[in-house]
């Protein structure tokens, strides 16, 4: 009976520590949980796109995703630049052009873009399949993007460089954004794109 005592006596004290492990076991996941979840909860995602290109064709992927970005509650900034600037130009946005030279998804052989007029076809297609889809314009989108919260910039040096007036861009475009302004919005974004 003595030995059964003595192992009764020693497993106890371990019993104990094992229910003091499990117990500090639970305190550390409830810890580890409400680090994750104050991690989550850091506020809207935040997106910034360059916009490097002013083709007819390449002014729809920033504004698209812009606009549907900040319609999530985004913080988005589309920083335009270069050819891109031309998207915020109000009277060239409404001039775009598309090529079929080097664009093999669009619905026309090459050669007819290397051909004189090829741009000015390539131009005129896109934009009826525009019109006849109901897709909107650059302008609407524009309008959109800025009514929904984002913040659309006009890179300084390429206004300069292009000679365009702040008036001539449209309402609601930030002006005067120089690229390090751009690369801090980048810096503490989510979600960085090159378009």
């Amino acid at each position: 009976m003595s030995s059964e005592t003595t192992s009764n006596a020693t497993e106890a004290p371990e019993t104990v520590d094992d229910e003091a492990d499990v117990a500090a076991l639970y305190d550390r996941i409830e810890e580890l949980e409400s680090t994750v979840e104050s991690l989550r909860d850091d506020g809207p995602k935040k997106m910034t796109i360059i916009a490097t290109k002013g083709s007819l064709d390449m002014a729809y992927p920033p504004l698209i995703l812009a606009s549907t970005a900040a319609a999530f509650g985004w913080d988005v900034t589309v920083f335009h630049t270069f050819w891109g600037l031309d998207i915020l130009h109000e009277e060239r946005s409404k001039d775009l052009r598309v090529s079929a030279v080097g664009n093999p998804s669009m619905p026309m052989p090459n050669v007819i873009g290397a051909l004189p007029g090829g741009d000015s076809l390539a131009t005129w297609y896109m934009n009826r399949e525009i019109e006849a889809n109901g897709t909107a314009t650059v302008e609407e989108l524009i309008e959109t993007t800025l009514e929904m919260g984002a913040d659309l910039q006009a890179c300084e040096m390429t206004t300069e460089l292009f000679g365009y007036d702040h008036d001539e861009f449209y309402d609601g475009v930030t002006t005067d954004v120089g690229a390090a302004t751009a690369l801090q919005h980048m810096a503490d974004a989510d979600v960085q794109l090159l378009v």
